[in-house]
């Protein structure tokens, strides 16, 4: 009896040790969901071939029956139900690529395209317009995809939205990814309804003004005449910015102050988002509440919190129709939504629930974006704020006393804002962009305060004065706080280490840094601080992704080899900008050196590969195991691997890793595997006439 006494005691203490840890975590499982929802996303995404319709929609209603089913038991119900929030992000992917449009082939040829101008971007040289319903060609239908084309840079040709046009252009598809494993352009372009790009040959000719029109070409329409009326009130790159802030659109920033912004650890001031809608929001809502107590009758008789929220959630849905609605600012909407209604019915204006109801809602409206880097910085930068601050309020209570303690308060609030949101975010741009900024905290300390306290709120009152041509009262006082926000990103991006290179992230070791920053930041208890030896597991995780040794560009252009001491690189990378940086990025390297080491004239040796760098019709062929070119090298070394401009026309960008065991080749199209937005292996094609291109129209 006595040891049946002992060995039930310690289940006894177990289960009643579950049992207050389930109790004192109680509300914290709600924001689980969204994770849950997201990992069925990312499982969608990892399958090679596309799988049938049913899986999960079966697993929704399997999860769903069985929780019903074991619903007495708590951890039997959660676990079905969490199989049942899978499912149901798997199911939002399936219906995501379902409901896209289906990818279109472009010629190959210059084209006459005509097409309906959906809208307008302004870039540092010249233009590019949207054009839908664009038909390339007099024998081709209508394409249902979207066609970008950049315009020449002397073509002053007024056009608007919902203009019909005529230009000849040369079109192509959105560029594969620059290695196995890299970003997926054509992904995105996939779900975005893009066709591809293209560049045009003449000055475009208008054939229709637009009449009237849909209201999405009248939005767009007063996008570009806001974005133009910023620029010519404020030169250079500060209007460029404050068109941004005013519209969402980055394409009139010059490349040297985006990068400058990047590296500096700014660029969320350029992506419209959180920030921005919650500045907007904040201040109608503050001015109304102010003009309504100021009025005797509406202070004693209406309610003036509520209506003060309601105009800030009718300017919020104008600022997000004005900047586009793209998904990051949907985002930023629905939170501060939620945080207006929280502050109008007296609850807690920013919580974990608040922030996973926005995350189920973008999950399950654009589920493409769990993937993007714009989804993955944005959440988990909001996720670790709301915690962070929840841990840290006994300690920042002190700091809110009136006096000198109020401005320290400031002042930390602004450091601790930068540095939880910054570091949380930091591994997501390093997985995306192979690199950190190291004086992030240094510039949001300076510009964030710049942005919120005096250059969106005169943006604000300039887009009031616009339509009677008056906004130069505002935007002659918000062009030194531009300057200034501008100096600060290109001052902080030349100091020293600015930006440091890291090796890349696995995307398991990204997906274990998740669990591990969910884990601290959504539970409560002690037991929260098992999260951060998670993190560690996963920030520690390019340890076990050694670098390629050999890389092949998509169009066999570009060969990287290793060196001793760094990277080698064979071909032009002048046509190949992308490509180029896409692989710094990627192998932390800061620059390419030419091929030197180990070389002979014509011929590179790394272990059992060989790279040819000519045409060669011999070689010592001696233990070589892979032949690597940028030419047809049929016939060389035969029995040897063959790696040349065939085999990525075939199969993308190729990863070549040597080692004394063996030699590992990983394709871009064995990673990204059969796809909707994958384009199928090419055909050969028949031999046809060698016929002259037309004529290049110089006007």
């Amino acid at each position: 009896m006595s040891q049946s006494v002992a060995a039930w005691v310690p289940r006894w203490s177990a289960k009643v040790a579950f049992a207050d840890w389930v109790d004192a975590e109680r509300g914290r499982f709600v924001p689980w969901l969204p994770a849950l929802m997201a990992a069925g996303v990312l499982l969608y995404f990892m399958q090679a071939t596309e799988p049938p319709w049913w899986p999960g929609l079966a697993g929704l209603a399997a999860g769903m029956a069985a929780a019903v089913l074991v619903w007495r038991w708590p951890v039997a119900r959660a676990a079905a139900l969490a199989g049942a929030a899978v499912a149901l992000g798997f199911a939002a992917g399936q219906w995501a690529t379902a409901r896209a449009l289906p990818l279109v082939s472009l010629p190959f040829t210059a084209v006459v395209l005509e097409g309906t101008v959906k809208g307008v971007d302004v870039l540092p040289e010249g233009r590019r317009m949207v054009l839908e319903g664009a038909r390339p060609g007099p024998d081709r239908a209508p394409l249902e995809r979207i066609v970008r084309v950049r315009l020449r840079a002397r073509d002053t040709q007024p056009i608007a939205a919902g203009d019909r046009v005529e230009v000849r252009a040369v079109l192509r598809s959105p560029a594969p990814p620059a290695y196995p494993g890299a970003w997926d352009l054509q992904r995105d372009a996939f779900y975005q309804g893009i066709a591809g790009g293209g560049t045009a040959l003449a000055n475009v000719v208008v054939q229709e003004r637009a009449s009237g029109g849909s209201m999405a070409a009248w939005a767009q329409g007063v996008r570009d005449w806001v974005s133009g009326r910023a620029m010519a009130a404020i030169p250079g790159t500060s209007g460029a910015v404050a068109a941004t802030l005013l519209t969402g659109s980055t394409k009139a920033i010059p490349a040297h102050d985006r990068e400058a912004f990047r590296d500096s650890g700014l660029a969320h001031l350029l992506a419209v988002a959180g920030l921005h809608m919650g500045i907007v929001m904040g201040l109608v809502m503050g001015a109304a509440r102010l003009g309504l107590a100021a009025w005797p009758h509406a202070a004693l008789h209406w309610p003036t919190k509520a209506l003060a929220a309601g105009a800030a959630l009718a300017a919020g849905a104008l600022y997000l129709g004005l900047t586009g609605a793209h998904v990051p600012t949907i985002r930023s909407f629905a939170m501060a939504s939620l945080v207006t209604f929280g502050i109008v019915v007296g609850r807690r204006a920013l919580s974990l629930r608040g922030l996973a109801l926005a995350a189920c809602v973008l999950v399950l409206v654009a589920p493409q974006e769990v993937v993007g880097v714009s989804f993955q910085m944005s959440f988990s930068a909001v996720l670790a704020l709301i915690a962070g601050y929840a841990a840290l309020r006994p300690v920042l209570a002190p700091l809110h006393k009136p006096g000198w303690r109020r401005v320290a308060g400031h002042v930390a609030a602004l450091v601790l804002t930068s540095l939880l949101a910054g570091t949380a975010s930091a591994p997501y741009g390093a997985y995306h962009f192979g690199h950190v900024q190291a004086w992030f905290v240094l510039a949001n300390v300076v510009a964030v305060p710049l942005t919120a306290m005096w250059v969106l709120p005169l943006g604000i009152v300039g887009l009031l004065l616009m339509p009677f041509g008056l906004e130069w009262l505002a935007f002659a006082p918000m062009q030194p706080g531009l300057d200034a926000i501008v100096w600060v990103a290109r001052a902080t991006a030349s100091l020293p280490a600015a930006t440091l290179p890291v090796p890349p992230i696995p995307a398991w070791g990204l997906v274990v840094f998740s669990l591990g920053l969910l884990w601290l930041c959504l539970w409560r208890t002690r037991l929260r601080l098992v999260g951060v030896p998670i993190m560690l597991a996963g920030l520690l995780s390019p340890l076990s992704a050694p670098l390629p040794d050999i890389l092949v560009s998509p169009d066999a252009r570009l060969i990287a080899w290793r060196e001793p001491g760094g990277y080698g690189l064979q071909g032009k990378p002048a046509r190949n900008d992308f490509v180029r940086d896409a692989w710094q990025d990627h192998l932390a390297s800061g620059t390419f050196r030419t091929l030197g080491a180990g070389c002979e004239p014509n011929v590179c040796r790394l272990g059992g590969a060989l790279l040819l760098r000519g045409s060669i019709d011999h070689a010592d062929c001696t233990g070589v195991q892979l032949v690597v070119s940028a030419e047809p090298a049929r016939g060389v070394c035969p029995g040897a691997g063959l790696l040349d401009r065939f085999t990525v026309w075939r199969d993308g960008a190729h990863a070549v890793w040597v080692r004394p065991e063996g030699i590992r080749i990983v394709s871009d199209r064995s990673v990204r595997g059969e796809r909707p937005w994958v384009p199928p292996p090419p055909v050969p094609r028949r031999a046809v006439p060698n016929l002259p291109m037309a004529p290049l129209d110089e006007d």
